[in-house]
C-alpha cells in the first residue's frame, strides 16, 4: 500500500477518533481520555510486538529518544483531549495545520535549513487561513479589526490549546523517526503506545482504580476510540517508513478537513461556511511548504 493511501487512512482514522470521542465519551475528564487514547491502543496492538527484537537488545540511544518523546506525547494528548472535548472541532482541529510549520522552525534551529520562497508563500497561506477561520471578528470597513482574527487565536482558549498541541507535535514528529530506526515500523507503534499506555496506567489508573468502572460503563465507545487510534498509529508509522516525515505529516493533516466535516454533519456546528474554506487554505499552505 502506498504512503499516500496510508497517510489518508491515518488522517481519516484520527478525525474519526476525535469525532467518536466527542460523540460517545462526553463527560469523561481529559485524564480519563488519556487512558482511552493510550492504554486501549497499547493493548489492541500488542500482537504487533511479535516482529520486533528483544527489548534488552535495543541500544541506549533508543531509550533516550523514548525518554524525550513520552512526556511530550502525554502533554500533547492531554491538551488535545481537553480542546476537542470542550470546544467546537472547527475552532480547534484546524490549528493542527501549524504543526508542519513548527517542523520547519525546528529543522532550521537544529539543522540550519533555510525557508525557500515557496516555503514563505506557504507560511503566508497558513496565516491567511488562520485569519479566515476567525473572520467573524473582522469588519471590512474598519481596518483596525483586520488583525483581530489573528489576535483571536490568543483569546480563544480552545484554539490556543490546539496551537500548543501543534507545537509539541512538531517536535515529536521530528524525533519519532529517529527512534524508529531501531525498531521495525510494523512494531514501533505498538511498542511506543505500549510504553505510553504503561506510563498512563501507572500515573493515572493505579491511584484511581474506580476509573476503570467508569470507563467500563462506556465500553463500546472506549473500544471504538481505541480501535480508531490503533489504526491511526499503525498507518502513521508504515507511511513514515516509506517517505520523508514532512510529506507524510502534510497529507495526514487532511484530518483537519475530515474534522470540519464531522463538525458540520454530526455536531451541527455553525459558521462552517467560513471555516471550511479556511481549513482548505491552511492545508494548501502546508502543502506548498512541504511538497
Amino acid at each position: 500500500m502506498s504512503w499516500i493511501t496510508l497517510s489518508l487512512l491515518c488522517a481519516l482514522s484520527l478525525a474519526s477518533a476525535d469525532a467518536a470521542t466527542k460523540a460517545w465519551l462526553q463527560g469523561l475528564s481529559a485524564i480519563e481520555l488519556l487512558v482511552v487514547r493510550f492504554c486501549i491502543p497499547g493493548l489492541l496492538m500488542t500482537p504487533l510486538l511479535a516482529g520486533m527484537p528483544p527489548i534488552t537488545e535495543l541500544p541506549a540511544a533508543f531509550w533516550l529518544w523514548i525518554a524525550i518523546l513520552v512526556p511530550l506525547e502525554l502533554a500533547a494528548m492531554l491538551l488535545y483531549m481537553t480542546a476537542i472535548r470542550d470546544y467546537p472541532l472547527s475552532l480547534t482541529v484546524p490549528y493542527l495545520a501549524f504543526s508542519p510549520v513548527f517542523v520547519i522552525g525546528i529543522a532550521w534551529g537544529l539543522l540550519g535549513e533555510q525557508v525557500s520562497a515557496k516555503g514563505a508563500a506557504g507560511i503566508f497561506l497558513v496565516v491567511a487561513g488562520a485569519w479566515l477561520l476567525n473572520s467573524t471578528h473582522a469588519r471590512m470597513g474598519q481596518w483596525r479589526t483586520w488583525l483581530a482574527p489573528l489576535t483571536a487565536i490568543v483569546r480563544e482558549r480552545g484554539s490556543r490549546m490546539m496551537l500548543g498541541v501543534a507545537a509539541i507535535y512538531g517536535v515529536t514528529a521530528t524525533l519519532g523517526k529517529g527512534a524508529m530506526q531501531y525498531v521495525p515500523a510494523e512494531s514501533f507503534g505498538a511498542l511506543y503506545f505500549g510504553l505510553l499506555g504503561i506510563a498512563v496506567f501507572a500515573a493515572v489508573v493505579l491511584p484511581r482504580p474506580r476509573m476503570l468502572l467508569k470507563l467500563a460503563e462506556r465500553a463500546w465507545g472506549v473500544i471504538a476510540v481505541g480501535a480508531l487510534m490503533s489504526a491511526m498509529v499503525f498507518t502513521h508509522f508504515l507511511a513514515v517508513k516509506q517517505v520523508e516525515v514532512a510529506y507524510m505529516v502534510s497529507v495526514k493533516r487532511t484530518s483537519l478537513l475530515f474534522g470540519i466535516l464531522y463538525g458540520a454533519l454530526i455536531f451541527k456546528e455553525k459558521n462552517l461556511a467560513a471555516r471550511l474554506p479556511a481549513g482548505i487554505i491552511m492545508l494548501s499552505g502546508v502543502a506548498l511548504i512541504l511538497i
